[in-house]
């Protein structure tokens, strides 16, 4: 391990639904980064270099989109991890200023996305994820259903069949979701519905209702990384909040050879990168306060219980009936709404949990404050394949 990794800063925009806005990524940009500057107190040109993440759009967007906070000639990549790409350049980030390369660091991200499911957009070449689809056709077959809702689905029809969980366990999860989003003005829907409500929703697939599926969404969200040098000389020890663990993994022969479409969304990417957070923290599950965790799809959220380790493999119904992931239990998990509510701009949905536990660890979190918050918890997952987990904690300095 290298230097103590903080982050000092954080900012998003409200996310959007797609086209009802009439704003281009440069502006979503602008307005995440300068938010974070302005938390954190500093210029931009303190900053030495910037990670920049999206999916969709040509190949120096992440250029363009820092240029709107300055053009100081700093190294800008542009990162792209599918659904898991914001917390990838955070990761970068945080790498550069962990190893001594840079003081202090921008992690950008951001996303213009398109109506409706997402498709593929390049069809003359090989699909990064057909191993990921060969694997479930071959378990489950093909449906006429948005690809990613049977992904996942399938997870979930494992997890019933093999462990007893019913539709009700997971439609519960969405219930919770929209209910915590009502309190946050970023997110792209701020509906409370009964369970009911979220059960008798149009079916996307079995047992997926619309109203436990993420929408795609525009929006950005930014972090401000730095070392402790950077913190006691610019005087933010009162903004700074400690990375105390991170890591990603990817797929793992297990995700394809194991007959297993849990594995192929990938739960033991999620189990890897979690437990070697919790060696690099010291600190384990049972620590915790707070979890922002990849809700693409409600089935994802129980699953991803499980990986992380919230509860025994085969448990995660039991989890979410006793009331232990919501206000009162024993972590909230998703004060934010989660993608389900919230909203799921591909490249910006990483620095948004980020930007999330950062406010619930320095107590600016308003309605969705969950009390006394001293470590949180952050996964975000994308298919083809990453998981990204981070541990924050409140950072211990004079």
């Amino acid at each position: 391990m290298g230097r103590k990794v903080y982050v000092v800063g954080v900012g998003m925009t409200k996310f959007e639904k797609p086209g009802s806005k009439a704003w281009d990524y440069p502006d979503m940009a602008r307005e995440a980064g300068t938010k974070a500057l302005e938390d954190a107190g500093i210029k931009f040109e303190d900053v030495e270099q910037a990670c920049v993440g999206y999916c969709y759009g040509d190949s120096t967007a992440g250029q363009r989109a820092v240029y709107e906070l300055g053009t100081t000639g700093i190294p800008v990549y542009n990162v792209n991890n599918n659904c898991s790409t914001g917390s990838t350049a955070l990761f970068m980030a945080k790498q550069f200023v962990e190893g001594g390369l840079a003081e202090c660091t921008l992690a950008l991200g951001f996303e213009k996305m398109e109506k409706g499911s997402l498709g593929i957009k390049y069809t003359d070449r090989t699909n990064p994820i057909d191993k990921h689809f060969g694997a479930m056709v071959e378990l489950r077959g093909l449906a006429q259903a948005p690809g990613a809702a049977q992904l996942f689905g399938n997870a979930g029809r494992e997890h019933m069949e093999r462990y007893g969980t019913k539709p009700e366990h997971f439609a519960k999860i969405g219930h919770k979701n929209h209910k915590h989003s009502v309190n946050n003005p970023y997110s792209q829907f701020r509906d409370e519905y009964s369970l009911e409500d979220i059960m008798d929703a149009p079916m996307v697939y079995d047992p997926l209702t619309k109203l436990q599926c993420c929408p795609t969404s525009d929006g950005a969200g930014a972090a401000i990384l730095c070392s402790e040098d950077f913190v006691r000389k610019h005087r933010l020890q009162k903004t700074a909040v400690e990375i105390a663990g991170m890591a990603m993994a990817t797929d793992l022969e297990s995700s394809f050879k194991d007959k297993s479409c849990i594995k192929v969304v990938g739960s033991d990417m999620t189990k890897k990168a979690a437990q070697q957070v919790y060696e690099q923290s010291g600190f384990g599950p049972e620590n915790v306060d707070v979890i922002e965790l990849h809700d693409c799809f409600s089935c994802n959220e129980l699953i991803t219980y499980e990986g992380l380790g919230l509860c025994d493999e085969g448990k995660g119904g039991e989890l979410i009936d006793s009331g232990a992931v919501t206000y009162g239990g024993k972590f909230v998990v998703n004060p934010s709404g989660g993608l389900i509510s919230k909203g799921h701009p591909l490249g910006a949905t990483g620095l948004a949990q980020c930007s999330e536990l950062n406010w619930q660890i320095r107590g600016l979190a308003e309605k969705r404050q969950v009390e006394g918050v001293k470590v949180a918890l952050q996964h975000n997952l994308g298919i083809g394949g990453a998981a990204v987990v981070t541990m924050y904690k409140t950072a211990e300095l004079n």
